[in-house]
């Protein structure tokens, strides 16, 4: 009996998985993720109109919501 292959930790799922349950969990809530380019005319507006920490603007998930605030408040403030 081979015992190496016992003796292997156990993973409760693989990345893709996780991946795949957090996309259906999205849809499920109807969100959809688009990725978008921002120029850095476009960061250094969003920490103007305070939506974003200047010590933050290299960090992709700290973008993130800025952005998410920013278009909430803009199509809010349209109706």
């Amino acid at each position: 009996m081979n015992t190496e292959i016992a003796n292997l930790p156990v993973r409760s799922s693989t990345s893709a998985a996780e991946r795949m349950r957090l996309y259906r969990k999205r849809r499920r809530g109807r969100m959809r993720t688009v990725r978008i380019q921002l120029h850095v005319t476009d960061i250094e507006a969003l920490i103007r109109k305070g939506y974003l920490d200047h010590k933050s603007r290299d960090d992709r998930d700290a973008v993130e919501f800025p952005i998410s605030s920013f278009v909430d408040d803009a199509l809010t403030n349209q109706a």
